[in-house]
């Protein structure tokens, strides 16, 4: 199926000169499936409403200040007749939720997570939420400030929050939309005294003012259409993953990316290994990052690797010209998920950081797996007594 079936043209288009506080205000009236950057005329590259969010929240900004210098957009652009598969592995790989789609050098439309999803749908009913869901999840506490919101969005590259109470207790969501709904209103308003100082107040406004409650939940045992069909009506990036008995706890959380991410695995003789970020790759190379990734898993035979997933994100901070990047490993296996994160000054370095890591949490999930197969064969032996 070529992507030009499913491609929309409906898209906000602006220039690189146009205020931000312009563009969230249209984005939110407007809700548009991506918003296309020009620069005199010429496609420059493509924005989502969470680029909108985690830039700094200055409403007098151009669209300019979003485009991050880099040797290339890490958007990916989309050839018309590229396969479905190939795409979803392209957003994944682009940390985008949209990507411009062209036909030679013009632009046809563009493409994003739900179009694909919608698509998709009637394939979904063989996957469970329990193959595909994320068990480490970034929280809030009800009293933590937008402020703070803000900063885990953009620090961890995600869209929502789920926010508990001193008890651990599921109470809330906070998504990249209610920061948006509060941001507008925010410009809205007309400028009275110190602007930095009502900035900084809003930022201070707990969670629990804006957050959506009750949370939308899922447990492992629902198939993935279901939770997707789900999150498309309701116009939800995400669901939290509950215990089938208690849906105020925090198990996980399944998102629309989980579900494109699941739609790129394969039945290679090798390991699949997905980054995210990969324009962030420097002294090492996809292949290298595969070689020792599976070198440490022949470490441990009885651990069967289905799914490798790679993150990079790159901070602000410097030395001598290189960024410091965090990398986060997470492998799905016939034991269960397990992950390695580690910060370092460029990506091969974060990477051996992160695999170290990785080693000792895989060491230590098998020796806890062994101490319950252990405590089985025990408790079964004193039941033939």
């Amino acid at each position: 199926m070529d992507i030009a079936d499913i491609a929309t043209t409906e898209y906000l288009e602006v220039d690189v000169g146009t205020r931000l506080g312009k563009v969230r205000s249209i984005f939110e009236e407007e809700n548009p499936k991506g918003i296309v950057v020009t620069r005199d005329g010429e496609y420059e590259t493509v924005l989502g409403e969470r680029e909108l969010i985690q830039s700094h929240v200055e409403d007098n900004a151009k669209v300019e200040s979003l485009i991050k210098p880099s040797r290339k957009d890490p958007v990916p652009k989309i050839d018309r007749h590229e396969d479905i598969r190939e795409v979803a592995r392209m957003l994944i790989e682009g940390n985008t939720k949209v990507a411009p789609v062209f036909e030679g050098e013009q632009l046809y439309g563009v493409i994003n997570q739900d179009l694909i999803l919608e698509r998709v749908l009637d394939n979904l009913d063989a996957l469970s939420v329990g193959d595909i869901y994320t068990d480490e999840v970034v929280t809030l506490r009800d009293g933590d400030g937008i402020g703070k919101a803000i900063n885990h969005l953009r620090e961890h590259g995600i869209s929502r929050l789920p926010v508990l109470d001193d008890n651990d207790y599921l109470t809330g969501m906070v998504t990249v939309h209610d920061i948006a709904d509060v941001v507008v209103r925010d410009m809205n308003k007309p400028t009275t005294g110190d602007r930095a100082g009502d900035s900084d107040r809003m930022l201070d406004i707990p969670v629990a003012d804006i957050m959506s409650s009750p949370v939308e939940t899922t447990t492992a045992g629902e198939s993935v259409r279901h939770a997707v069909e789900r999150m498309l009506e309701q116009d939800y990036a995400g669901l939290v993953v509950t215990p089938d008995d208690d849906d105020r706890v925090v198990a996980g959380i399944l998102t629309k990316t989980d579900v494109l991410r699941a739609l790129t695995y394969t039945e290679q003789d090798h390991m699949d290994v997905q980054i995210t970020n990969i324009s962030l790759l420097d002294t090492i190379s996809r292949e290298d990052v595969r070689q020792e990734i599976g070198a440490v898993a022949d470490k441990y035979q009885d651990m069967q690797v289905q799914h490798a997933h790679v993150r990079f994100h790159e901070h602000k901070e410097k030395l001598r010209g290189t960024p410091l990047i965090r990398t986060q490993i997470r492998l799905r296996t016939n034991r269960g998920q397990v992950a390695g994160s580690g910060e370092g000054y460029g990506a091969e370095n974060a990477f051996y950081v992160a695999l170290d890591k990785l080693e000792r949490n895989v060491i230590e999930m098998k020796g806890i797996i062994s101490d319950e197969e252990y405590r089985g064969q025990l408790l079964r032996k004193l039941d033939e007594l």
